[in-house]
């Protein structure tokens, strides 16, 4: 399970030289990841007054998020990684970095926030940081606001664990292509059902969660979910899409990366489908 100590560890030891854009090697460049895989998913939600960013790193998102609000609040455990943030988006005066305990919102206003983002960051989250973070929504979302989560649904696939842990057997079935040895400090017990109670008992919906296959074949590892307040007028049904094709998008948009956008100055060695 990835706690909060770990993940203060993590990323505090963590060589930062690159930013996190080594994460995007996957889609060849981190404008294509935005562009091609993110900016689709959220582009009904942009642009709006306030964002709440959780986990930024170094701003590999924040980047551009910024083009998108008046103001932007981007909170992290990691004081590394806050005072990169600061450093980098120095000239930006609407946009505000804060070091939380790896759980707290306290930093952000009552009914302040529109929308609340995080990708590539919490599915290193458990269960009780999850938990914590969404019962803060009701008190910083504005009536409309929405919150757009990429966390971890690994701990739908208990047996897929158990049988990584077995040495021989999981080092084969990864040599057949069918089992992926490593799953990027995703935590094992977060899954998609659980993000869904999380929210009904804050009197949120979750309007739409789509499980994606994030490195690895025929495993939904990964889920991205919308949630809104009750009342909102995006207030809806949950409506889960399956998607065992995010891996095929990736790879899609890996080509297209040579021709149009600037390639990463490394060569990826964090490999991602």
């Amino acid at each position: 399970m990835a706690t909060v100590e770990w993940n203060l560890k993590q990323w505090c030891l963590y060589d930062w030289d690159y930013r996190g854009d080594e994460w995007s090697a996957g889609w060849g460049s981190v404008e294509m990841q935005w562009y091609g895989s993110i900016l689709p998913r959220i582009q009904r939600l942009l642009p709006v007054e306030a964002i709440l960013e959780i986990a930024p790193g170094f701003g590999r998102w924040t980047q551009f998020l910024k083009e998108h609000c008046q103001s932007l609040i981007a909170v992290d455990l990691s004081e590394k990684c806050i005072e990169g943030c600061r450093e980098r988006f120095r000239e930006h005066e609407h946009l505000k970095f804060y070091v939380n305990d790896g759980k707290s919102l306290a930093m952000v206003p009552d009914n302040s926030v529109d929308l609340v983002f995080s990708f590539d960051s919490l599915v290193h989250a458990d269960p009780s940081v999850m938990k914590a973070y969404i019962s803060q929504f009701p008190r910083i979302l504005t009536r409309n606001g929405v919150a757009f989560l990429h966390h971890s649904n690994y701990g739908s696939y208990p047996i897929y664990q158990k049988i990584r842990g077995v040495r021989i057997l999981g080092a084969a079935l990864a040599h057949l292509g069918i089992l992926v040895l490593n799953q990027g400090w995703r935590d094992g017990k977060m899954t998609a059902d659980q993000l869904v109670l999380f929210a009904e008992e804050q009197g949120l919906k979750c309007m739409s969660q789509e499980l994606i296959n994030w490195g690895a074949r025929g495993v939904l590892n990964d889920c991205l979910s919308v949630i809104v307040r009750s009342n909102s007028p995006l207030a809806r049904s949950n409506r889960v899409l399956r998607n065992n094709s995010f891996g095929s998008e990736v790879r899609y948009l890996r080509k297209l990366a040579p021709l149009y956008t600037k390639q990463l100055d490394r060569k990826p060695d964090i490999k991602v489908s």
